[in-house]
């Protein structure tokens, strides 16, 4: 017979590290969190509802101004320029955070942030 096969199989100290590490691969890769899990501040607890926002009058969106004086607000998800109606006001001028309407005497000033989120505050947040 050949010499080979009389000799006993040994398990030498590399295959013995090679097959520990293949061993506790499995169990490290089920340590990793899921990437696209949302957040647990995301889940809502039973029977909670999100709060709709309040909503009093026009809200702006967003602002464009121009170089050549072209100067577009959107205002409840309608496009408007300065000299064009919505719902029956007039938007005469537009700046970088907000729009001003007037309907009649009365005007009214859109801001792009509230006045929450210009002093730095999260929406909402309380007062300290």
């Amino acid at each position: 017979m050949d010499e080979a096969m009389k000799r006993p199989a040994t398990i030498t100290p590399a295959w013995l590290a090679l097959l520990c590490a293949l061993a506790v691969a499995p169990a490290a890769a089920q340590s990793l969190p899921d990437p696209t899990r949302p957040p647990p501040e995301a889940a809502l607890t039973p029977g909670e509802t999100p709060a709709a926002p309040v909503s009093e009058g026009p809200q702006l969106q967003s602002v464009l101004v121009g170089e050549h004086g072209r100067e577009v607000a959107v205002i409840d998800g309608k496009t408007v320029r300065v000299g064009e109606k919505i719902d029956g006001a007039l938007l005469v001028r537009v700046g970088k955070d907000e729009a001003v309407l007037q309907r009649g005497a009365t005007r009214v000033v859109l801001h792009l942030f509230s006045a929450d989120a210009a002093d730095g505050k999260k929406p909402g947040a309380p007062e300290r």
